[in-house]
């Protein structure tokens, strides 16, 4: 199968996980892209730009990783495109101010701080985690649904995998 074929089927599951316009968020037509194998041939990342596709090579930034269980992990470039292709509050988590430090370190996200939840949040899923003006702090795997985050007062809410450095805002 052909990095373009794998693009096109990578587009169906996207729509398929975030909702109508996350492939083509995602996976832009026009845009550089470059699928990291397994050594079976079954694509594990997809990396932004034209680069070294080596596993474990660091060029370019990660935007999806594809799991065993045909589910994607975001990346932090990823996650930015979900965010700018998906109005509030859209798979997205708000914290307040005094979470900021740690989730941009990439460090969980509690309940006890979740200010807002987007209600279509289930456990599992990926998600943003933003501050009360959809400043873009992190991105990772909801523990608890977007109901519970925002109810409950203990507890990680968000497990995070990538946060986002204040200077890359």
């Amino acid at each position: 199968m052909t990095d373009a074929e794998t693009i096109a089927d990578l587009r169906t599951a996207a729509d398929y996980q975030f909702g109508a316009g996350a492939g083509e968020a995602l996976f832009p037509p026009d845009d550089p892209l470059t699928v990291r194998r397994s050594s079976g041939g079954r694509p594990r990342q997809v990396i932004d730009g034209d680069v070294d596709d080596t596993p474990g090579s660091s060029e370019g930034d990660r935007l999806v990783s594809y799991g065993t269980d045909g589910r994607f992990t975001l990346g932090l470039a990823g996650g930015r495109r979900i965010h700018e292709a998906f109005p509030e509050p859209r798979h997205r988590v708000v914290v307040g101010e005094e979470s900021e430090p740690f989730v941009r370190e990439g460090r969980n996200a509690f309940a006890k701080f979740v200010t807002a939840a987007d209600d279509g949040i289930r456990p599992g899923d990926e998600v943003l985690v933003v501050d009360e003006t959809d400043a873009i702090f992190g991105v990772g795997r909801a523990e608890l649904s977007g109901a519970e985050a925002e109810q409950l007062g203990s507890g990680v809410a968000v497990k995070t995998r990538d946060g986002n450095p204040a200077d890359d805002d």
